[in-house]
């Protein structure tokens, strides 16, 4: 071969070892999806495990409770931009460290507007013994509870149509309702399923009873242990606190409110809050409240309907001395005659009832 040739071959086979490497860089290479930040904060989790005493299965829930709907709930639940001025959401009354309830005697709603009745728990909301919601049980599920402060003018403040409209000009919800409910459709019963579904996962159990219920000896103290005794003996509590929740989840009337009306005037005007009578319209009900959990009770004072009771020794010795007389107290309602000690061990075992698994901070970002 001559040497004039020997440079153009080298030339032509290197060139033709080089194209492929050449071709590979050149590929194009694929496109990353960009995840919002309010998304890869949130993202979609499994449902929980009920923790130890909790006595229901989420799976078993209807309206289905999915991992989608969920995450959606927690959003709109922490989202201050569904009530009227920007300032309030499902949480200010319902907060985690307070059990999902609230440390203040009433609700604080728009404006600083102070209701009329304390923030009740939502924790193991979904598994009622009795299906109502609210103090005076005028909703007949979890996701019409959730309805019910968004229009309330002491509270959230707005009407359904403007929960509506604010998500719908929010463009970054459309997706989410999408993913939870198979169309980007948004109302407000889909607004307060989601919501429910995200309360429904905020269950406490694992408690100190519940792990001495279980079987380990060492979970309460002996102080605690007395108090058990208390409970479901003397004082006979689990009359009305009863089942996995400590609720019967009906109403009774115990006086809290009361004040003797003038001479002459109607007795139902010694309550400035009637309670459930407004419901039901039977007398029967006048004064009478939902039974709340016990359920991490020491997280939430202060104490009743109307936060009038600060402390659970003042609410035990409520209790012990028959509550407050008047033409509508409960029959069960009666002295216990309990001796200080006794009163302290029942309130040692009401700490023993703080549980775990409902925990919960808000979200640091939502769809936009």
């Amino acid at each position: 071969m001559s040497r004039t040739l020997l440079p153009v071959l080298i030339l032509a086979v290197g060139s033709a070892c080089a194209a492929p490497e050449k071709a590979r860089t050149a590929a194009p290479v694929p496109a990353v999806p960009s995840v919002p930040g309010w998304e890869a904060e949130n993202p979609v989790r499994p449902l929980p495990v009920p923790p130890l005493g909790v006595g229901g299965e989420i799976s078993d829930l209807q309206p289905r409770v999915t991992p989608e709907k969920v995450r959606l709930g927690r959003w709109l639940f922490y989202d201050p931009r569904l009530s009227s001025d920007g300032t309030v959401s499902c949480a200010s009354c319902h907060e985690p460290a307070a059990g999902f309830s609230t440390r203040d005697p009433v609700s604080t709603g728009v404006k600083g507007q102070k209701g009329n009745r304390k923030a009740p728990p939502v924790l193991n909301a979904a598994f009622p013994i009795y299906p109502v919601w609210f103090w005076d049980g005028r909703a007949s599920s979890l996701s019409e509870q959730a309805k019910g402060p968004m229009e309330n003018p002491l509270e959230m403040g707005m009407t359904h149509a403007g929960v509506e409209d604010t998500l719908r000009a929010i463009p970054g919800y459309a997706r989410y309702f999408a993913e939870a409910f198979g169309d980007p459709r948004i109302d407000v019963d889909r607004v307060a399923e989601a919501i429910a579904a995200y309360e429904a996962t905020r269950l406490s159990g694992n408690s100190a009873y519940d792990r001495w219920d279980a079987g380990d000896p060492g979970a309460l103290d002996e102080k605690q242990k007395l108090g058990f005794e208390i409970f479901f003996g003397k004082a006979a509590c689990n009359q009305c606190h009863l089942g996995p929740n400590l609720t019967d989840s009906r109403f009774h009337n115990l006086g809290v409110g009361w004040s003797a009306p003038p001479p002459g005037a109607a007795p139902a005007t010694g309550f400035a809050d009637p309670g459930r009578v407004k419901v039901t319209g039977h007398a029967r009900d006048t004064g009478a409240f939902k039974t709340p959990t016990l359920r991490d009770v020491s997280r939430r004072a202060p104490y009743m309907h109307d936060g009038s009771v600060a402390t659970l020794r003042e609410a035990v010795e409520l209790y012990d001395r028959g509550g407050l007389a008047n033409p509508w107290l409960s029959p069960d309602v009666k002295p216990l005659q309990l001796s200080p000690r006794e009163v302290e061990a029942l309130v040692a075992f009401l700490h023993a009832l703080d549980g775990e698994g409902f925990e919960d901070v808000a979200p640091r970002s939502f769809p936009r």
